[in-house]
């Protein structure tokens, strides 16, 4: 038996058939995380989460986002724009999809994961770029698409080459 076993406690920390579940009883993991979005330990006191399924405007989206940014969040960025996608017109769907994923992009980048840094980086400026030339729209919200992507895919490149793990705060883009 583990040690974890012979204290009552998962390896994770938590005590043993402890479940950690929303006030609606779905699955939630209420571990603590990083400032890049890395779970910690039960008992450490990590960075506080994003609140999830908060109803922005988009400009609203828009600040809090490139503040978590310049922050050196891009996870909790990632969770903003996420909220925008699921709760926003369809229309706009892939717009914010697209912007969640370069900021995941950039939280593997920091996180020394080149490969799908790199991938998301690359995904998520072909979803915004192909968002804008579809919707004619290249500054959405004030934001320059254009200069996302070319952001995007230059860090991409960087970090293929070996450059990382990169600095989130310093590499953050510059949405407006």
């Amino acid at each position: 038996m583990s040690e974890a076993g012979r204290t009552g406690e998962t390896t994770a920390g938590r005590p043993a058939g402890v479940r950690d579940r929303d006030s609606e009883g779905r699955a939630r993991n209420a571990r603590p995380r990083d400032g890049l979005g890395r779970p910690l330990p039960y008992g450490v006191e990590g960075v506080p989460r994003q609140p999830e399924g908060v109803v922005r405007t988009p400009d609203e989206t828009v600040a809090e986002a490139q503040a978590l940014l310049d922050a050196g969040r891009p996870f909790h960025a990632h969770e903003v724009f996420e909220d925008a996608w699921k709760a926003g017109p369809e229309s706009e769907r892939a717009l914010w999809r697209g912007l969640a994923q370069l900021a995941v992009g950039l939280t593997h980048a920091a996180r020394g994961n080149a490969t799908g840094g790199a991938r998301l980086l690359r995904r998520g400026a072909g979803a915004v770029q192909e968002w804008a030339e579809t919707a004619g729209e290249t500054r959405p919200y004030g934001m320059d698409l254009a200069g996302v992507a070319d952001w995007a895919r230059g860090l991409a490149a960087r970090v293929e080459g070996g450059e990382g793990p990169v600095d989130a705060q310093e590499q953050a883009p510059r949405l407006r």
